[in-house]
């Protein structure tokens, strides 16, 4: 099980800080929709180049033209890009064979996704590296949770591995852990409180336990 940062609300300079901080205790290093938004895929190029061991994941949230960003987000050294389960099965396969090609992974964010578990079928029949049910930051605020359809997708999948996201703090990583996920996606979980490291930290040693 790997742990994942997610970076949204940083500028290039804050976010290398950030990790700095934290780096020893992460798998992942997410950046975030935000920041690619406000930073360009220049982030994720920067992010690598100064941090080699960590895997970077871009998140583009790719909806069109899949194969050409999956390339441009792996030309800037991203590891992980990722694309919407929403998505038509010709992006998806498009994302699947770019992402092959150049040796790196796709993972599919399930934000949306109505039909969770009959798209999350579909989706490892694509050929997806990893689904991710994804709790959004909207969705968040009116108290809804991801647990539910990650036990929904781990029913149904067989070669994806599974990712859960939005709003995974500290009190309820554990309740995460049960349902066994093979990444868990923390945000404001560890850049939102004040000794971000030890929250890493304490996070790693659950999420390595689980």
């Amino acid at each position: 099980m790997e742990l994942q940062l997610a970076l949204d609300l940083v500028n290039i300079e804050e976010a290398k800080q950030l990790i700095k901080e934290v780096e020893e205790h992460i798998d992942i290093v997410e950046i975030g929709t935000p920041v690619v938004i406000n930073e360009g895929l220049r982030a994720v190029k920067e992010i690598k180049e100064a941090f080699p061991s960590l895997k970077v994941l871009a998140d583009l949230k790719i909806m069109d033209a899949a194969g050409y960003e999956v390339m441009k987000a792996s030309e800037a050294g991203a590891d992980i890009i990722t694309i919407l389960g929403a998505a038509e099965n010709e992006s998806i396969k498009g994302a699947v064979a770019e992402a092959k090609k150049q040796g790196k992974k796709i993972l599919v964010d399930m934000i949306a996704v109505k039909d969770i578990e009959g798209r999350a079928k579909e989706l490892d029949e694509l050929g997806a590296d990893y689904i991710c049910v994804h709790t959004g930051y909207d969705l968040q605020a009116v108290g809804q949770n991801s647990f539910n359809d990650l036990m929904a997708i781990k029913r149904v999948v067989k070669n994806a591995k599974t990712a859960v996201a939005g709003g995974i703090k500290l009190e309820t990583l554990p309740e995460v852990l049960n349902a066994q996920p093979d990444l868990v996606i923390v945000g404001g979980g560890i850049t939102g409180q004040d000794d971000k490291k030890a929250a890493a930290a304490k996070m790693q040693e659950l999420v390595k336990k689980a």
